[in-house]
């Protein structure tokens, strides 16, 4: 994978992720800067991602610890480099932890 499809899939995750933030009940708000994207939480935490270009890989960083995705041609998703856990499955849980309210991500 080319650095530039890299940043291309990154990017298109961000938007996906962000869509779908638009559509939550909780009091959140979300920063994307520099290709980081910042979700603050009610509760003060916070569920941050940040592309890392050098070893083509996106990471997660929650309260629960960081993790880091590499994506699968393949399957079409980011998958976590240790056990193999899908990036959405993981967000998923991150958020109903930290926000309290059940919103489905598909990215």
């Amino acid at each position: 994978m080319t650095e530039s499809e890299f940043n291309d899939l990154v990017d298109n995750t961000l938007q996906q992720i962000e869509e779908r933030l638009d559509d939550a009940d909780s009091d959140i708000d979300y920063l994307i800067s520099g290709g980081v994207l910042t979700i603050k939480c009610e509760n003060g935490t916070q569920i941050i991602f940040t592309r890392q270009t050098p070893v083509l890989q996106l990471w997660l960083a929650t309260k629960d610890g960081g993790f880091h995705f590499d994506y699968d041609a393949d399957g079409q998703q980011w998958l976590r480099d240790s056990g193999k856990t899908p990036l959405v499955e993981m967000l998923n849980h991150a958020y109903v932890t930290q926000t309290g309210e059940n919103l489905t991500f598909d990215c």
